[in-house]
């Protein structure tokens, strides 16, 4: 009987568990809707994007304490971020981060839709949950070209933010194109051509990327992410002036002094529809872009439990 009784109670503990990891069909139709659209959410295309803007505040709406917009202009058109808080009742952040525009005439869905699905599971599991640290979930406007690297970029306009408001920010994670993986050989290619005699040439990996001196909190996310051992990770640290190092959302983190890293499949390196019509969602690997997405969450657990 007291055999019986502990399999029964281990059935409802994981069964408990996998109601807290990330949803396969779910992020198929997040993908649908973020990506098999009317028209094209670039910057402009400002119809597009706004229904892409609500939609995400729609999702957040279901189980953040609270959501808003971070409008700003530009040339005479204001765009928007979206911001989902959890664990608001604490002072020091946690920033988790995607961009939801596209370069072109595109459906971008690994660049980026897959972040901002990211960002809506997170938002799902996040719900509900025990935190020691505030963690804001922001899907940003305007981090493709021309505006990358300029103050208009969503990302710098929330990090600028934070640094004038001085808040209290431990870390932020970028979340980069996660639903693109390959187990072909010579799938995979590096800014240096040696780094494949330590990488490998398989596309089968998330990266979890950081410039040198990169701060606690990145160090200590990729410690914990690595530990969960929910999908194949390797580390990557190397100098700001690196190619691809910075290409995302957390460059701007970086320019405020915040210690920041992206989580991603290396983009162009790995990914050739980079940009290209040929970005779609049929083109992705959904089962384990939902392990990236797991990852994410259950580093952030650990540490908003430390």
């Amino acid at each position: 009987m007291k055999y019986l009784f502990f399999l029964i109670s281990l059935s409802l503990l994981q069964h408990s568990w996998t109601q807290q990891l990330s949803d396969t069909s779910l992020i198929r139709n997040h993908l649908v809707q973020l990506t098999k659209s009317d028209a094209f959410r670039h910057h402009k295309n400002l119809k597009q994007l706004n229904k892409t803007a609500g939609y995400i505040r729609n999702e957040f709406l279901k189980y953040a304490d609270s959501v808003s917009y971070q409008e700003y202009e530009v040339k005479g058109t204001v765009y928007r971020n979206v911001i989902a808080s959890f664990g608001t009742n604490n002072r020091q952040r946690i920033i988790v981060g995607a961009h939801y525009d596209v370069c072109g005439e595109q459906e971008g869905a690994d660049d980026n839709a897959s972040g901002v699905v990211g960002l809506l599971e997170l938002a799902r599991l996040l719900n509900q949950q025990s935190l020691n640290y505030r963690i804001d979930l922001v899907a940003y406007t305007l981090e493709e070209p021309p505006y990358f690297r300029t103050e208009y970029m969503g990302s710098y306009i929330h990090a600028q933010s934070l640094h004038e408001n001085k808040v209290d920010v431990y870390g932020m994670v970028c979340l980069e194109m996660i639903g693109y993986f390959s187990d072909e050989k010579k799938s995979q290619d590096y800014p240096l051509g040696i780094l494949s005699l330590f990488y490998g040439n398989k596309g089968n990996y998330i990266t979890l990327v950081k410039k040198s001196s990169a701060g606690k909190f990145a160090k200590q996310f990729s410690k914990e992410y690595k530990a969960t051992k929910a999908i194949k990770t390797k580390k990557f640290t190397g100098p700001e002036t690196l190619s691809g190092i910075d290409y995302s959302d957390h460059l701007n983190y970086w320019k405020f002094g915040y210690s920041a890293l992206m989580v991603t499949n290396t983009a162009f390196y790995r990914n050739k529809n980079y940009h290209h019509p040929t970005d779609t969602m049929e083109t992705l690997d959904i089962y384990r872009m939902s392990k990236v997405i797991n990852g994410v969450y259950q580093s952030l657990i650990t540490l908003t439990g430390k």
